[in-house]
């Protein structure tokens, strides 16, 4: 049975990433792998074959539950652990319809026109270091995925032709997740590590940055020498990196919608409350002043209906949305099938599939470095959060040690390497219609450059 729930989430994931041959939206396999993954591990676990363990390392089983109140506890603790998982993915569910909906009240108030008109130059090679720094530091303040839809919407703006548009969003991925990788809220990774008390915040921008800064630079001079960044951009006619498009409220809401992303991690550390409340409050007060600011001289009753937060939300991509759902509860279930057990502290301990797969890597790789970096490239396979979160109970090192920042390096930055590998990339995806095997072809390789200079950076400095 646990073979057949593994094998249900490798034919998943094989369909979401040739959803363009197959011409299958990728959302579908998702919602239903995710589904078919916790039917077949509940009627595993009912039937008495399978056990479930949940965050906290309970196993739970009706193996050997010969009494109803053994087999009630059991079947409380497979229950808890689903809602626990369906709490944290929707934790993450409600932080990105909150930062997508900001990013849409923004776009209609036409408040990244105010961002085109700093952009001065139509040379390619400018631009895409413009948008690169942009992406690298935008992304450790208001984490990588919201800067990538910040910067793909701009990008709109500024690149009428969508060939030429691709190659840019493919590279922005490589920077915000490169820029989220030393920040602890800038990936949810590093702010797993973070809340977990294995980095400091100063520690992981002091290790991360110089090698985090190497991640975006390099592919970055290396695509400057391609074909598709020499010269200047095509614009069609009458189109120009100008500010005539801006209306009164467009600095307003764009300073304000920016802010107030930044504010929820202000709000996290004040309160100490998950961040997806501090993004409800943020996008209750957009919407509170979307509700009232004249985006016209002009401005009538009739117009409002262009400027409203109900207008954004019909916008938001809520196929992406529904794939994030589908593809954390498909991981989720993975994280909670107790595969085997491992010799943990010379005690045999049950874990589940995720924790045993990390157990017999670092078995199998007695070179902690190559073991990291090989949990690096997975990550761009299978989601890093589970993988973050296996390696947090396979090692037992201090805080600030030079393990956790390279995971956190390693986990944040591996999924560039593939378009589905992080939450940045699967929103460019989304955005742009980017293809699977387009990605893979042109743009990933770049991310392996980029990923390994940054390694060996900072395995050099450690070793100094």
């Amino acid at each position: 049975m646990a073979s057949i729930i593994i094998l249900c989430f490798i034919l998943g994931y094989l369909t979401i990433v040739f959803e363009h041959p197959l011409r299958l939206d990728k959302t579908v396999p998702a919602l239903i792998m995710g589904a078919v993954c916790w039917a077949l591990l509940a009627i595993g676990f009912n039937n008495g074959i399978l056990s479930v363990i949940d965050t906290h390392e309970h196993v739970f089983s009706l193996i050997g539950a010969d009494h109803a109140h053994g087999a009630h506890e059991a079947e409380e603790g497979f229950m808890d652990t689903l809602l626990h998982h369906m709490g944290k993915t929707a934790e993450i569910l409600i932080f990105l319809i909150g930062a997508m909906t900001i990013v849409e009240i923004i776009d209609l108030h036409r408040g990244f026109e105010v961002l085109k008109g700093y952009v001065k130059t139509n040379s390619k090679k400018s631009l895409l270091w413009i948008l690169g720094i942009l992406a690298f530091i935008l992304s450790a303040i208001i984490d990588n995925l919201t800067a990538t839809i910040v910067l793909v919407t701009l990008l709109r703006k500024l690149i009428p032709d969508r060939t030429e548009r691709l190659w840019y969003a493919g590279l922005v991925v490589i920077a915000a997740n490169a820029g989220g990788a030393w920040s602890p809220i800038g990936d949810v990774t590093t702010t797993m590590l973070w809340i977990g008390n294995k980095v400091s915040a100063v520690g992981l921008v002091q290790n991360l940055v110089i090698p985090s800064i190497a991640c975006f630079a390099v592919p970055f001079f290396i695509a400057t020498l391609l074909p598709p960044f020499k010269g200047n951009i095509k614009l069609t006619e009458g189109e120009g990196l100008t500010e005539s498009n801006r209306l009164l409220s467009s600095s307003t809401m764009l300073y304000l919608g920016l802010g107030m992303i930044v504010f929820v991690p202000i709000f996290k550390t004040l309160t100490h409350l998950p961040p997806y409340l501090g993004m409800m409050l943020s996008l209750g007060v957009v919407w509170l002043v979307s509700e009232y600011i004249h985006p016209e001289e002009d401005f009538t009753e009739e117009k409002r209906h262009h400027y409203s937060a109900h207008k954004a939300l019909s916008r938001i991509e809520m196929s992406s949305i529904l794939f994030f759902l589908g593809i954390l509860m498909a991981v989720a279930a993975l994280e909670s099938l107790v595969f085997s057990s491992v010799i943990v502290e010379g005690k045999e301990t049950q874990v589940g599939t995720l924790r045993y797969l990390a157990e017999v890597l670092n078995r199998t790789v007695p070179n902690q470095n190559i073991v990291v970096m090989l949990l690096g490239i997975a990550s761009a396979i299978i989601d890093n959060v589970p993988l973050v979160a296996a390696s947090m109970g396979m090692y037992n090192s201090p805080i600030d040690s030079s393990l956790w920042h390279f995971i956190a390096y390693a986990a944040g930055t591996g999924g560039s390497m593939l378009i589905i590998g992080s939450a940045a990339g699967v929103a460019a995806m989304g955005m742009e219609k980017i293809d699977f095997i387009w990605y893979l072809k042109k743009i990933s390789w770049l991310a392996l450059v980029g990923f390994v200079a940054g390694a060996l950076i900072f395995i050099g400095m450690n070793s100094l």
